[in-house]
């Protein structure tokens, strides 16, 4: 099963995040299938490849709370 979640980037006390869709099975920091948007909290920015986020979504990833949330903030996931 894939989801879709975030990935921890950036240097100590200064997180920025990757939302990848990566194997249900893998820890935080494994191998990603695809990276599919950046969201740096600090800034409150964020960056998201929208049709690649609809590819995964129509082929049945899960996206976590806080990317679920970030994807509704964006108005791309409904619902």
């Amino acid at each position: 099963m894939v989801k879709l979640r975030l990935k921890r980037c950036g240097r100590k006390q200064r997180a920025v995040y990757r939302i990848v869709a990566i194997d249900v099975r893998s820890r935080r920091e494994g191998k990603d299938l695809r990276r599919v948007g950046f969201y740096d909290p600090m800034k409150n920015q964020t960056y998201l490849n929208v049709p690649v986020i609809l590819y995964f979504l129509e082929r049945g990833a899960q996206p976590t709370g806080t990317v679920q949330n970030l994807l509704k903030k964006a108005e791309v996931f409904s619902v």
